[in-house]
């Protein structure tokens, strides 16, 4: 299975980087994950078109906030996948993702909000940031692919260049 992973869009309306994700680094997934900070409720109508599942972050308007829960926990090849955003500082902030989700973990938690990506476990558990869709921060616009063949599991961030 091939998932492709998103967050941190921060957008008004769809826009040609959006498309191009979607049409092209996407092209060929099973299954869209966006972790939040969707920005307008017209985007997240261009990522339901796809299928998404979203979850709600702390930038998202009330229309959104209103649409879809702040945590997922969804089902993957037999592999069970967390969704939420994240929020506060950059420090402690995969703790604090973590801490969200009750035991038994998530076989994989994926997160957004710092628009830093991350792919790797941390304190037993397995993690994936994609980075900011729309230009982060603190690197160029990232997605993520994730990829569950039997019992591994995959990640691999992608620079959003067109």
């Amino acid at each position: 299975m091939k998932i492709g992973v998103l967050s941190d869009t921060h957008l008004q309306v769809p826009d040609r980087g959006l498309d191009f994700i979607l049409d092209n680094l996407f092209a060929g997934t099973d299954l869209i994950l966006h972790a939040g900070d969707v920005v307008s409720f017209r985007v997240l109508e261009r990522l339901q078109e796809w299928g998404a599942i979203v979850v709600c972050g702390n930038m998202d308007d009330w229309q959104i906030l209103d649409a879809v829960p702040q945590i997922r926990v969804i089902e993957a090849e037999e592999k069970r996948i967390g969704l939420i955003h994240g929020w506060g500082a950059r420090e402690g902030l995969e703790r604090r993702v973590i801490a969200r989700f009750p035991d038994p973990k998530p076989d994989l938690i994926v997160y957004g909000h710092s628009h830093i990506p991350f792919w790797g476990k941390k304190d037993g558990a397995l993690l994936f940031n994609p980075g900011s869709a729309n230009s982060g921060r603190y690197s160029g616009a990232t997605v993520g692919l994730v990829e569950i063949v039997g019992d591994r599991i995959d990640g691999r961030i992608l620079s959003v260049e067109q």
